[in-house]
């Protein structure tokens, strides 16, 4: 029950939103960057409703060594820079699809043939994107 009630704080009004400016999204994309992670996007769902974060921000990597290393990246970047731990992350076992929560903002980071496969930029096609090139 605890985890219904961290989502359904996520969206409570007075809460401070992110925008692409925050400092948690452009640690996390730097730390992409880092680890030379391809094809960064970010998506804003800061408008619809049903969405759980007012993020999501995708890359991909070419092997589940870079996935591993750009999501330890990540999550070790926020936490010295931003003072954040991740809510929850999962992906670690198979390395075809890692992510990792920071609740207002998710980071997926995929193999590119997985990222292929599920299409996540067209099932949230009504969120404005980003890309993010070096």
């Amino acid at each position: 029950m605890e985890q219904l009630e961290v989502l359904s704080t996520r969206r409570a009004k007075g809460v401070k939103r992110l925008t692409q400016r925050s400092k948690i999204i452009k640690t996390i994309i730097a730390a992409i960057q880092e680890k030379k992670g391809e094809n960064i996007i970010s998506l804003d769902l800061r408008k619809i409703n049903e969405a759980v974060a007012d993020f999501f921000i995708v890359c991909e990597a070419n092997n589940q060594l870079q996935i591993k290393a750009i999501a330890e990246n990540v999550e070790e970047k926020v936490w010295k820079k931003c003072d954040e731990r991740p809510y929850h992350h999962e992906g670690h076992q198979a390395l075809q699809w890692v992510l990792v929560d920071f609740v207002n903002v998710v980071v997926h980071v995929m193999l590119t043939e997985t990222r292929k496969f599920y299409k996540l930029e067209e099932m949230w096609s009504d969120a404005g994107s980003r890309k993010h090139n070096y």
